[in-house]
């Protein structure tokens, strides 16, 4: 069974479009059959890996709104081992046309069913990981994303107000799996945008793991400047520069990720 991950926190700019990018990509490495599926208008995981966004295509919109199959959605094989559902502009208008939809929630999970079937990729291959990028919010795309999860993992930036708005984002969980969803877990938490030359980062990440406890990875990902270059060459930070300091870290996340899920499994 393919494990589902949704990526979500509700704040902008903690890195969690990166991580979602960076993490799918080693997972690839590791050889680990990857599906990432953009569930953000702004399309920015999309464009992560240098796929035009504004292209003409089918995208998550049409698998959301249109009922169109998964297999005419994915791009195959954007990496080894890693597919991708893409987003686009379509996207923006979704939150009000699933208002008016019948089982509005759970339309991500229904399109998603396929991806534990053999007959979805051009190798037949079933997926390991599904990784889901959710938008900046708890709209109804978010939600759909967490009706379809297993699991949240959730980027938290290491700043003064790193904690504000968490407690929101965990009352939804706590909706979600009372509502839909009731394996519904936290998959870990990631601390991002680390500077370790910083008390501020220091003091939040004991703040944090003193809060959380073994639901943080160890890993941190550090603040990088090859990490926020990456996006603009439209490369995952492994082919833009893997020796840096963010792809190290992502690559010891990706460890930790395949880690939990084979204890989990046992």
């Amino acid at each position: 069974m393919a494990r589902i991950i949704a990526v979500a926190n509700q704040k902008g700019g903690v890195g969690k479009t990166t991580t979602s990018v960076n993490l799918a990509a080693c997972l690839a490495a590791a050889e680990k059959r990857t599906l990432l599926v953009d569930l953000d208008p702004q399309a920015n995981a999309t464009s992560g890996f240098g796929l035009d966004r504004k292209a003409q295509r089918p995208t998550v919109y049409e698998l959301l709104i249109g009922d169109i199959p998964l297999e005419r959605v994915v791009l195959r094989n954007v990496l080894p081992l890693l597919d991708i559902v893409p987003s686009g502009m379509s996207l923006t208008g979704a939150q009000v046309e699933l208002l008016q939809l019948e089982h509005r929630e759970q339309r991500l999970k229904r399109a998603l069913a396929p991806s534990l079937a053999p007959v979805i990729a051009s190798d037949e291959r079933i997926y390991d990981v599904v990784l889901i990028d959710c938008p900046p919010s708890l709209g109804l795309l978010t939600v759909n994303a967490l009706v379809a999860a297993k699991s949240v993992l959730i980027p938290l930036q290491c700043e003064y107000y790193a904690l504000e708005g968490i407690e929101q984002l965990i009352d939804t969980l706590k909706l979600v799996r009372t509502a839909f969803n009731p394996r519904l877990d936290i998959e870990g938490i990631v601390l991002t945008m680390f500077d370790s030359r910083t008390n501020l980062s220091h003091q939040v990440e004991a703040e944090v793991r003193n809060f959380f406890g073994h639901k943080v990875y160890q890993t941190v990902i550090p603040r990088n400047v090859r990490l926020s270059e990456a996006p603009s060459f439209g490369k995952p930070i492994v082919f833009y520069d893997i020796s840096c300091a963010g792809a190290v870290a992502y690559i010891n996340l990706a460890k930790e990720v395949i880690n939990g899920g084979e204890e989990s499994s046992r």
